[in-house]
């Protein structure tokens, strides 16, 4: 497994997604001072809001401490295809269903 260095990890996380801090605690359902907190200190997250954080992210804890590992089996155009929708607010998510759904004419 990778040495991973959750505060690092998770800014990293965030500039993926083009995410400030606010729309990391609005996605994780954390408070916006804690985010804040948490990201400019030191100090590690709980396992608690580690769970929120990457719950926010739409990530599993193993995948966030093992960015590469392949827990689902899915091909890597599909998981970039996940990537890409989990970095999505959830309010662009239900138009890219939608596209999807007009793509294969099943609307």
């Amino acid at each position: 497994m990778n040495s991973i260095e959750p505060i690092s990890h998770i800014k990293e996380l965030c500039a993926e997604r083009n995410w400030s801090y606010y729309q990391l605690a609005k996605s994780s359902g954390l408070s916006y001072s804690t985010v804040s907190t948490l990201l400019n200190n030191t100090n590690l997250p709980s396992l608690t809001t580690l769970e929120k954080i990457c719950s926010g992210f739409g990530i599993s804890i193993a995948e966030f401490f093992d960015p590469g590992h392949d827990t689902c089996g899915l091909s890597q155009e599909q998981q970039k295809c996940l990537q890409l929708f989990n970095a999505l607010p959830d309010s662009k998510k239900e138009l890219a269903i939608a596209f999807m759904k007009g793509l294969l004419g099943t609307l």
